[in-house]
């Protein structure tokens, strides 16, 4: 009897072991599984998608896109095509390949779809979704409305994937095209009502100062208002390394346009770093003509900053590249473009780049696109009708859009 309860207690025992020794295993294996984790699926960047038509484009465009990257991780831009901005709101200033150069070099933007609708169709929404993948669809706050009134960004609205930016205040195309107007119109007066018309406001016809301070031919103030946060916002926020190759060229960039664009371009190559001096509005109208510039310097300066390949920006730099200069910002190479409004540099008797000349480190390079800020002013000229009519029907547009928006509301 009591062999059999000494067997009892030994089974007993034998299976407490296994059970402990079981429990042990398991939580050890528990433990192993949650201290190496899984090879996890990488998680899919964000796609948003932006479209536009680009023309005439300038630093609100740019604060824009920007804006809109950072609402996801990858952009994606639609150009307009020539012909549905012509359908919509009349002839585009810049056809598509320039203004496929401009958007591609934005520094915010990964990628760029040539040819966009300018409405967003149901078919071509499906298309985002599906072929680019794209997650939302974004837009500024001012109205886009098509010819019968209604909103081009209605479906995306319906499905839940629109999303909102705030537009950029004090700039337009609109308004830009309305500077040259009334620049072309001024100059066509008599000598005697130039300076008086220059103080007038571009594109309302309001009182118009001028930074001179006085009522002659100073540089036109426009509504931007620059701040420190805007610049730090456009800016790389980094600067070259001890034994960069610094590239150095400047002007007006007035009117920012393609063929700055692929100069640049083409500077940026040359080294590790690219800094572009911006010319004052005083600089610029002295050799340009009182009517110059028709962005000012801060304006020009944003975009500029918003090019992928400008790393750093002088805002004010002066017209004579001059030792002290070179010495200060390590410039390695100086270079200059040979399509430019003022190429006759090397006639002048008190030449801007005699220093970087005599030092052998100045280079003409040779300028990928035949366009000047005088060619986009003189493509407004030659059709400037069509462009007050278009001018005119995005503003009864706009009109009626918040007309109708202000009796929904009352309702």
């Amino acid at each position: 009897m009591g062999s059999e309860g000494e067997n009892v207690q030994q089974s007993s025992r034998i299976v407490a072991s296994w059970l402990i020794g079981g429990l042990v295993i398991g939580v050890s294996l528990l433990g192993f599984r949650f201290a190496v984790p899984k090879n996890k699926k990488k998680k899919r960047p964000v796609r948003v998608y932006m479209d536009g038509c680009f023309d005439m484009m300038h630093y609100g465009h740019c604060n824009a896109l920007r804006q809109a990257r950072a609402l996801g991780d990858q952009l994606v831009v639609g150009v307009v095509s020539d012909a549905e901005i012509t359908a919509n709101k009349g002839p585009p200033v810049t056809p598509l390949n320039e203004r496929m150069i401009m958007v591609s070099a934005v520094k915010w933007v990964d990628e760029v779809i040539p040819d966009a609708p300018y409405a967003i169709t149901e078919d071509f929404m499906r298309k985002l979704f599906d072929e680019y993948n794209i997650d939302y669809i974004i837009h500024g706050d001012d109205p886009c409305i098509l010819p019968d009134g209604t909103d081009a960004y209605a479906l995306a609205k319906k499905v839940g994937r629109y999303k909102q930016i705030k537009r950029t205040e004090g700039v337009s195309s609109t308004d830009i095209v309305g500077r040259m107007l009334l620049c072309v119109r001024e100059r066509s007066t008599t000598d005697s009502h130039n300076h008086s018309s220059l103080q007038r406001q571009f594109s309302h016809g309001h009182s118009h100062k001028s930074e001179d301070g006085g009522s002659g031919s100073g540089t036109r103030i426009s509504h931007f208002l620059p701040t420190s946060r805007r610049i730090v916002q456009f800016s790389n926020g980094k600067g070259p390394g001890p034994d960069a190759r610094i590239i150095y060229i400047d002007g007006a960039f007035d009117l920012f346009h393609a063929g700055h664009v692929e100069i640049l371009r083409l500077a940026r190559g040359l080294g590790d770093f690219l800094l572009v001096g911006i010319h004052t509005d005083q600089t610029v109208s002295a050799n340009r003509g009182a009517h110059r510039p028709i962005m000012n310097l801060h304006e020009r300066s944003l975009s500029v900053l918003a090019c992928q390949y400008a790393d750093e920006v002088i805002i004010g730099a002066p017209l004579e590249v001059s030792k002290d200069m070179i010495t200060t910002f390590n410039i390695s190479l100086v270079v200059h473009g040979t399509v430019a409004e003022d190429n006759d540099f090397q006639k002048e008797k008190q030449n801007p780049y005699a220093v970087p000349i005599s030092l052998g480190i100045f280079k003409l390079l040779e300028s990928p696109l035949d366009i000047t800020t005088s060619t986009i002013i003189r493509r407004i000229v030659s059709n400037h009708e069509a462009y007050q009519k278009r001018n005119e029907k995005k503003a009864e547009s706009e009109r009626r859009y918040y007309e109708d928006k202000t009796h929904v509301l009352g309702d």
